[in-house]
């Protein structure tokens, strides 16, 4: 193109547009879409290898209106250090974008400042011997003047007064006691990766020894990453039909279920095979169908974005009419993790109008449909799914305008198009837990480590993996806080149930209290709820999180945000996840495992190449045998100066030497920090022994 030019990634500047090529590139500043769409990994990031569609800035409606936020319009901006896969584009244009920052502004140059500058660790030991030191330079000053006098008196020449009155500070504040103090950390840092545990930060290491608290993610962590598909349960004229091991069946490939499942997604191909979400690919699977992608040869011929092309398998082409053949997916709404949802808009081969397809969480689609459409055995089909352990998705529908072009449905806000949605009917997954997970959580328990689990899924299947695992054992209850924030006239208020008798519910608009008898529950809340009572109730979130195990529907910034609430009722955190989702809350925990491998993990003081939970006892084991480590060379090089300080007043005050006893007690001190910097971790960090 004749009006653009090419310049170095270092003259960019706010303001600037740069074109994005067909190949892709890796971004080098964070940009926003204006025009084309783009399939983006950011790995880099958020630890998440899946591909992401990201599409252009709306222009037109009220979103086009608001005002740009690096928070709300993510799906929309390209960041730094992201790798570009692919470009989708129009005939004659490019796919461009605006620079919004550069530098260390950026994402990843955020990322990078957290690492080279990260917060400070405020560490009990660390504090104590700053304050000891303090009180050996006091000591060390006495001595420091008496020596001084004491010379003076004596007629010592003024360059030996100097000489052996600093060597009094010397001997007071020993200065090789970092070295020392560090000898243990470095020991344990080199057998943390000999189990495949890598620090970027040796000091948190003797902070994992006192650890009382862990976070644990639910998907990829405490659970398989993979998806299996377990049924399907439709929804006809407003009631749910029997539920089916699979929709790969002659008799539902023409139904609107089939048709959503095989086009509300965000796959695409990457040198000829599918890629995204695990989620998506699986369900996608499940149907059968084909996806086909517009080479640039076919973009050449048409003017307008050529739609990705899904179609049933070749053996249901003769059942089917050549209209019902192919949908073409002309738009795409991206998974929101704060919506928790995403949409398409779809025109089958033939059709006058289009049509859009709605997935996502059972609750929040159900909210967009029309209530006719929703079964009114809806909430008890959900809960006996969740309950147990299932992952739902719910799906809908509905047939837009036929006056509707392809070009206004480009430009339409998907507020337009997610509304009185017809109800499809729930997909059911499983996702199995790992075998590690219940032996490590059961070992943490007998150590009296508590355990919390921080998920974005369902609380209710929350709940369940919890029992399944032994967070929560089989004889305590679990009570599930809700909160509604004010509208109108009402204030805001809490509602508390228990999950086994979903019929007792207690409601308190003033201090929301329960008066429980038996002292063996937890307390589960959603991400809503979270938010609510953090706003209108602030009072409570600290007493909900001293006996909260399950905390579900969060969303990452609120992963974080209960980190630091943890921290501020004097809980040493640790923070176990798989890097996606989950990159606040490891930055900000004292001590943060990331089980995943992929670059977002420096944002992580720890990572293991291990993908299971194993690693968390191990790293406690180390640390507890660092922190002992830490703290008998601390008191040995503090006893040792001590005896030296004294001993050398003695000399001046009585001439007596008394070097002998250093020669006598030196040996068994040094015998000592041999045996605490070399000893195995099995005897000094035995875990279930509380540390005192």
């Amino acid at each position: 193109v004749s009006d653009t030019e090419q310049a170095m990634s270092t003259e960019l500047v706010p303001g600037d547009v740069i074109a994005i090529p067909a190949n892709g590139m890796v971004m080098p500043c964070d940009a926003v879409l204006f025009q084309g769409t783009c399939v983006v990994n950011e790995s880099m990031l958020t630890g998440e290898s899946v591909p992401v569609t990201k599409t252009s800035l709306p222009s037109s409606g009220d979103e086009a209106a608001r005002r740009y936020s690096m928070e709300e319009h993510k799906r929309h901006t390209l960041f730094c250090g992201t790798h570009v896969i692919q470009t989708r584009f129009y005939t004659g244009e490019l796919v461009k974008a605006v620079v919004i920052r550069t530098g260390f502004s950026t994402e990843k140059g955020q990322l990078v400042r957290s690492i080279l500058y990260p917060k400070p660790t405020d560490f009990r030991l660390y504090r104590d011997a700053y304050l000891f030191l303090l009180c050996l330079v006091g000591v060390a000053g006495i001595g420091f003047i008496y020596t001084i006098v004491l010379s003076i008196m004596n007629k010592v020449s003024a360059k030996t007064i100097i000489i052996e009155s600093l060597d009094i500070i010397t001997i007071t504040v020993p200065p090789a006691l970092p070295a020392a103090m560090t000898a243990g950390i470095v020991y344990a840092q080199r057998r943390l990766k000999r189990v495949g545990i890598f620090c970027i930060s040796p000091q948190r290491i003797n902070m994992c020894g006192q650890l009382n608290l862990v976070c644990f993610d639910k998907t990829g962590t405490l659970t398989e990453d993979g998806l299996d598909l377990w049924g399907i349960h439709r929804a006809e004229h407003g009631s749910f039909v029997a539920p089916e091991p699979g929709p790969a069946e002659e008799r539902l490939v023409k139904s609107t279920f089939m048709a959503c499942m095989a086009t509300c997604h965000s796959l695409t191909k990457i040198e000829g095979e599918l890629s995204g979400d695990p989620l998506d690919l699986k369900m996608f699977a499940a149907t059968c169908w084909v996806l086909e992608e517009p080479t640039e040869e076919e973009t050449a011929l048409h003017n307008p974005l050529m739609p990705t092309v899904v179609r049933p398998p070749r053996r249901f082409l003769l059942m089917l009419s050549p209209q019902s053949c192919e949908m073409g997916i002309v738009r795409q709404f991206p998974f929101s993790s704060v919506l928790q949802r995403m949409s398409v808009v779809v025109r089958r081969l033939g059709d006058k109008h289009m049509e859009a397809f709605l997935k996502g969480a059972p609750e929040v689609v159900a909210g967009l449909c029309k209530p006719n459409s929703v079964p009114q055995s809806f909430t008890e089909t959900l809960e006996s799914y969740t309950r147990q352990g299932f992952r739902v998705i719910a799906l809908a529908h509905r047939q837009l305008e036929s006056k509707l072009s392809w070009h206004k449905v480009q430009t339409l806000s998907r507020d337009l198009i997610e509304t009185d949605m017809e109800f499809l009917g729930l997909i059911v997954m499983q996702n199995k837990i790992k075998q590690e997970t219940a032996g490590v959580l059961t070992e943490l328990r007998r150590a009296n480590i508590r355990t919390l689990m921080v998920t974005g899924d369902n609380i209710l299947t929350a709940i369940s993996v919890a029992r399944d695992c032994g967070m929560i054992r089989p004889h305590e209850n679990v009570i599930v806080a809700d909160a509604a924030p004010p509208r109108d006239s009402c204030p805001p208020c809490i509602t508390w149930r228990y999950v086994e008798n979903p019929a007792q519910t207690a409601r308190d608009d003033q201090g929301a209290q329960i008066l429980v008898e038996d002292e063996m529950y937890h307390f589960a809340l959603n991400g809503r709820a979270f938010a609510v009572i953090t706003e209108h109730f602030p009072q409570l979130i600290q007493k909900l999180a001293l006996r909260a195990t399950v905390f579900a529907r969060m969303a990452p910034d609120q992963k974080t945000q209960l980190v630091e609430i943890l921290q501020g009722i004097d809980y040493i955190v640790g923070m176990c996840g798989d890097g996606a989702n989950d990159c606040g809350a490891l930055k900000r925990a004292h001590s943060g495992i990331s089980l995943s491998e992929l670059e977002a993990s420096v944002a992580s003081p720890f990572t293991s190449s291990t993908s299971n939970i194993s690693c968390v006892p191990n790293l406690i084991r180390e640390g507890r045998a660092a922190l002992i480590t830490s703290f008998c060379v601390f008191k040995f090089m503090a006893l040792y100066s001590i005896i030296q300080y004294i001993s050398v007043i003695l000399l001046y005050w009585v001439n007596t030497p008394l070097i002998s006893f250093f020669s006598v007690s030196s040996p068994f001190y040094l015998r000592s920090f041999n045996f605490f910097v070399n000893a195995d971790p099995q005897q000094l960090g035995r875990l279930p022994v509380s540390l005192h």
